[in-house]
């Protein structure tokens, strides 16, 4: 835990506190912006592989379900198969799993941050010698909105996001099969998942979760736009 809070949680917290006093009229809302768009600007690179990977391996699920079809019953055959398949499309299975695993720190680190910066005394004693304490952060964002206190409003927002980057994600083509199955019930658990959890929590994490769904949606456009264009030329070539 001592490590956890050197590398994620003190470093997220003081640029929080330093974006939060450099800003005019010391606006938390403001604030978490900012520190959402660097912390995806970081992670960019890890998004990047993994938005991809997701694409790689839906644009395939045809193809692994006719496999699975094919050798149901004979494990044995069916592995060399699929690994046949992804070795010849070059798609790593694991590609996509690894840059998320790797961000969970990074939320986990968000999260004690608002309820640690908005909820205890103490928060402020984390803070380095060289970034100025402002004493307790103002909790109202935008004039308006309490970032202590829960908020259904934002949950609902932050599960909409939510369902609209899945939505990209998936293929044009008719999935049949588990996987296909899968892909459409989760399209709508994990907004209502999102839903749920996100009106539990105080609204600045609801807040950050909403902005970085909605940055990542951003990302998915610029990757998967330049991939669909060099798509094009290919196939015109």
């Amino acid at each position: 835990m001592n490590i956890f809070f050197v590398i994620f949680y003190q470093p997220i917290f003081n640029l929080l506190v330093f974006l939060y006093n450099v800003i005019p009229g010391q606006d938390l809302g403001i604030a978490i912006i900012l520190l959402t768009l660097i912390i995806r600007l970081i992670l960019y690179p890890l998004s990047k592989k993994s938005i991809k990977a997701q694409k790689d391996m839906q644009s395939i699920q045809p193809e692994i379900e006719r496999i699975k079809e094919q050798y149901k019953g004979d494990k044995e055959k069916m592995g060399p198969e699929l690994m046949a398949l992804y070795k010849n499309k070059k798609i790593n299975p694991f590609a996509s799993c690894l840059p998320l695993l790797i961000q969970l720190p990074f939320l986990f680190a968000v999260y004690r941050v608002f309820y640690n910066g908005l909820k205890q005394e103490d928060a402020m004693s984390a803070l380095y010698g060289f970034i100025s304490n402002p004493g307790i952060l103002n909790q109202t964002a935008f004039g308006f909105l309490n970032l202590a206190n829960k908020s259904i409003l934002l949950a609902v927002f932050a599960g909409l996001a939510q369902y609209w980057q899945s939505k990209m994600l998936m293929t044009k083509k008719k999935d049949s099969g588990t996987m296909g199955a899968m892909n459409k019930q989760m399209l709508y658990i994990m907004p209502v998942v999102t839903i749920v959890i996100g009106s539990q929590f105080p609204a600045g994490l609801t807040f950050y979760w909403l902005l970085t769904t909605l940055f990542s949606v951003g990302q998915q456009y610029i990757v998967l736009g330049v991939k669909n264009k060099k798509t094009t030329v290919e196939v015109v070539e």
